[in-house]
């Protein structure tokens, strides 16, 4: 299980890697919530997401012999094109499996940062992608079970605390899980009484079910959703790591994330995809229950086509 002192450690491991992406304020959004609310936007951060530290942390620990035989993940698009890049900084070989319906932006960029990209359905990429580590035997680097995924993750939440260390409220996207369970694992290190929370769209809703239940869900089946970099279903070790650090999920609609994407665009000029605006959505549907409250929300990611902007 994912530790604090393991979230240091990929802080450390990462650091001259990616960025240190700010902390933003918006007097505009605070008097809409009525809160004071600390935005860690990871649009900004290399390759475009978050994924980016958990990527880099895992192909930097990797040892010299797993290293030369390079890497392969399976991806709807950021966590691709986060372990192509970190494999082209070690100069190690990298292949991506993705679903031949991601946007062809994700595609374009993992192919630039120079993997080699398999597609399939969707629903074959696990097989695909351990058929193929198999066959070439290459490093598999989960896209939120690894353990130096998760941790590396947890090191935005880290910096977060960092520059705000009072907050009431966290809350983060999820979907595989890697960036709410290592979230979680810090703020209940360091706010061990503040509000964790994951926004799920409701279309991809195996998060909340679980929680609710108190057993891991299966994924939803070719889900009708905006938020492509949410569809995959929430890991094991996530699962277990929510429940522990007593992790709350909120679910919201398709058109409350796309108008949270259009406010980021609009009223601070940040392009954030509506998978990622799902925190701002969330904490919209919460109303009273957050007023007054300091928030802080990680901004996931910002590789999108735009599709939803006209809808």
């Amino acid at each position: 299980m994912t530790t604090l002192d393991d979230v240091r450690a990929a802080a450390a491991r990462i650091a001259g890697h990616v960025h240190r992406t700010p902390t933003l304020t918006s007097a505009t959004l605070d008097a809409e919530l009525g809160a004071r609310v600390f935005l860690k936007p990871e649009n900004l951060q290399k390759v475009g997401a978050f994924k980016a530290r958990g990527a880099c942390n895992a192909v930097m620990a990797m040892d010299e012999a797993a290293a030369r035989r390079g890497v392969i993940t399976h991806s709807s698009g950021n966590h691709g094109a986060a372990l192509a890049w970190a494999a082209r900084a070690r100069g190690v070989a990298c292949v991506v499996v993705m679903p031949d319906s991601a946007p062809k932006v994700k595609i374009a960029a993992v192919r630039g940062y120079g993997a080699e990209v398999v597609l399939c359905k969707a629903a074959e990429r696990d097989a695909t992608s351990a058929r193929l580590a198999q066959e070439r035997g290459m490093t598999m680097v989960h896209p939120f079970e690894h353990p130096h995924v998760i941790a590396g993750q947890g090191t935005a939440a880290l910096e977060l605390l960092a520059d705000v260390p009072d907050l009431d409220v966290v809350i983060v996207p999820v979907g595989g899980g890697g960036l709410c369970a290592g979230t979680a694992v810090v703020v209940r290190a360091l706010r061990p009484d503040a509000w964790m929370l994951g926004a799920e769209p409701k279309a991809v809703d195996d998060a909340a079910r679980s929680l609710a239940t108190g057993v891991r869900q299966p994924r939803v089946e070719n889900p009708k959703t905006w938020a492509d970099c949410l569809l995959t279903a929430l890991g094991e070790p996530n699962f277990a790591l929510l429940q522990q650090h007593r992790v709350c999920i909120v679910t919201v609609g398709e058109d409350a994330m796309a108008d949270g994407a259009r406010w980021f665009l609009e009223r601070m000029k940040l392009v954030v995809e509506p998978g990622s605006a799902s925190v701002l959505a969330a904490i919209r549907a919460l109303g009273d229950d957050v007023r007054g409250k300091r928030i802080g929300m990680v901004l996931s990611g910002g590789n999108t086509d735009f599709a939803w902007l006209p809808r």
